[in-house]
């Protein structure tokens, strides 16, 4: 008896690259020829059912998405998984994997973007903008992967939509509040780096380069080496930077490590003159503003993020409608006007 395949239902060479098998394979089984053996026709069948998005009975599946992001200490990213897996929960139509790394290296990134190609039916990512990255990315999507950029966007890779903030105008907004905060001052301000290979983090020191010459020329950039989103070397390099430069203005931490800054401002007794801008509210920034170590924080809406991925993933891989950027609203947070939820 031959197989019903619905004409929604996906082509030879989409069932054959999800299944792991030849054309001829899948073929065969849909034609109930012989020469299949039992567990390969069940893993057709399978795999039929996960491009399908329909069981055998015709009932909705969830679709498979995995999320690459960043591991480490990053108190954002952490409240960006855990939004991720509640929307997901809430929805109830996806099955989401989060898969992070302790280390940004591009090597790791890349290697596990290949091995999703077998298994997602979608990927969300926050990865390097790199040659390695770039080429699995370009793999992913060859192979019939849908794949989405969030936070911070990769260069000309394919993917159907970034979801996050216009980077670029974040470091602008910093760099405008400490010209504001320090009207007239003339002095030294230190960008503290995170890991400039992510497109995001160098859209941001683009963006606090450009304003404080454009607006605020009397102010002069002294910058760290990259921290590499390390809260320790953060510490030790703002200890150094105020050691060096005792009438330091301000400081702008570009990504994680916040902490470490914190830290070291107190350690100092600079905690109240120097101005610090940091990005994301967690609730290490929250108390840190609390406090008035931190005079501001940029924020993008974790929760708004998670959303808008899964939303914009299922979409796509649904073939429901075209996409663009969803470009998630820069809010600027002070003691005064800390929200009730992070």
């Amino acid at each position: 008896m031959r197989l019903e395949v619905k004409n929604s239902r996906p082509k030879l060479e989409e069932i054959a690259r999800i299944a792991g098998v030849s054309k001829a394979t899948v073929d065969r089984v849909l034609n109930n020829r012989a020469g299949v053996q039992q567990h390969t026709k069940l893993h057709v069948l399978k795999a039929i059912e996960t491009l399908s998005g329909e069981d055998a009975d015709g009932n909705p599946l969830r679709l498979r998405l995995d999320f690459v992001l960043p591991g480490g200490h990053n108190a954002f990213i952490a409240d960006l998984a855990h939004h991720i897996e509640k929307q997901a929960i809430q929805r109830g139509d996806v099955d989401v994997h989060i898969h992070r790394f302790a280390n940004i290296e591009p090597e790791a990134i890349a290697a596990k973007l290949d091995s999703l190609k077998h298994a997602s039916r979608g990927v969300a990512l926050i990865g390097l903008d790199s040659p390695l990255v770039r080429e699995s990315v370009r793999r992913l999507i060859a192979s019939g992967i849908t794949v989405l950029t969030l936070v911070s966007d990769i260069s000309h890779v394919g993917r159907v939509s970034y979801v996050g903030i216009d980077n670029r105008a974040a470091g602008r907004l910093a760099g405008y509040l400490i010209g504001r905060f320090l009207p007239g001052a003339r002095g030294k301000v230190a960008l503290i780096a995170g890991a400039l290979a992510y497109r995001g983090h160098e859209e941001r020191e683009m963006g606090f380069r450009h304003i404080l010459r454009e607006r605020f020329p009397n102010m002069e950039i002294v910058a760290a080496p990259e921290i590499r989103e390390d809260p320790d070397r953060a510490y030790a390099e703002v200890r150094a930077l105020l050691k060096q430069y005792p009438d330091l203005l301000a400081i702008y931490c570009i990504g994680a490590g916040g902490e470490g800054v914190a830290r070291a401002l107190t350690e100092k007794g600079m905690e109240h003159s120097v101005v610090f801008i940091g990005h994301d509210l967690t609730d290490s920034t929250r108390g840190f503003l609390l406090d008035g170590v931190m005079d501001a924080v940029i924020d993008q809406n974790a929760r708004v993020e998670a959303r808008d991925a899964i939303d914009r993933l299922v979409r796509a891989i649904r073939g429901e409608t075209e996409l663009s950027h969803a470009t998630v609203r820069i809010q600027s947070v002070f003691s005064e006007n800390i929200p009730s939820e992070i």
